[in-house]
């Protein structure tokens, strides 16, 4: 057990440089979230409904994170911040880094029929703050979801993910295996928007090339004309 609580205190420095020691990492509200979640699930297993969802009630006035006692949570999971909300038939296998603001959302709750709304959120996954992972779907392992990204479809293993709607997006190799922060590549290059301006720059020159080599073929054609004349 004590392995265990060592273990998890440090796999969650090694994502947050901020705290000085293990004790500071205790006093994190994601992980009294954690705690109070594993009790409540334990509750919602045993079908104890209503002590499950007291639980559940008591750990979001302590930590301000909404976890439902149905949802099913992995080893070594972290919640950076709080304000983060989880639904009942949410997956969320190990390793996996979620930032503050983040709903794991589901999808067709009018008619009240029960089943999978949730999305499964496979292992060594980042979700970046203000994110809305909805439906459900599944986001591949080692996959990453930048900050405020609306996510409505699956999402293959390794993908960085940004935008509304959410699209790949290219990432430097050389970080392809490390932890991005928030799940967002931090540079310009790395932007949507900028590899399409990018792409259409290339594009332009590609055209100033071929329109300079028809205007040459052009006056090649046109100068023994002028010469007879």
């Amino acid at each position: 057990m004590k392995r265990d609580i060592i273990r998890y205190l440090d796999s969650v420095k090694a994502r947050d440089p901020a705290p000085r020691s293990r004790w500071e990492i205790l006093l994190y509200p994601g992980v009294w979230a954690l705690v109070f979640h594993r009790a409540a699930h334990w509750l919602f297993e045993a079908e104890l409904w209503f002590l499950a969802r007291l639980v559940n009630h008591i750990g979001r006035m302590v930590s301000a994170i909404d976890i439902h006692p149905g949802a099913k949570i992995g080893d070594n999971f972290f919640i950076d911040h709080g304000f983060t909300v989880i639904g009942e038939t949410a997956a969320i296998g190990d390793n996996v880094t979620i930032y503050q603001c983040v709903t794991l959302g589901g999808t067709n709750p009018a008619n009240g029929v029960a089943g999978k709304r949730h999305p499964t959120i496979e292992d060594d996954v980042i979700i970046g703050s203000g994110a809305q992972v909805l439906g459900p779907i599944t986001v591949g392992k080692g996959a990453r979801i930048g900050a405020n990204a609306v996510v409505t479809r699956d999402v293959p293993p390794g993908a960085t993910m940004t935008g509304i709607p959410a699209r790949p997006t290219l990432v430097d190799a050389q970080n392809y295996n490390s932890f991005i922060p928030y799940g967002t590549p931090c540079s310009e290059r790395f932007d949507p928007q900028t590899q399409q301006l990018e792409l259409l720059k290339c594009e332009v020159e590609t055209l100033r090339a071929k329109l300079a080599q028809l205007i040459e073929q052009r006056d090649e054609t046109s100068a023994p004309d002028r010469e007879r004349a």
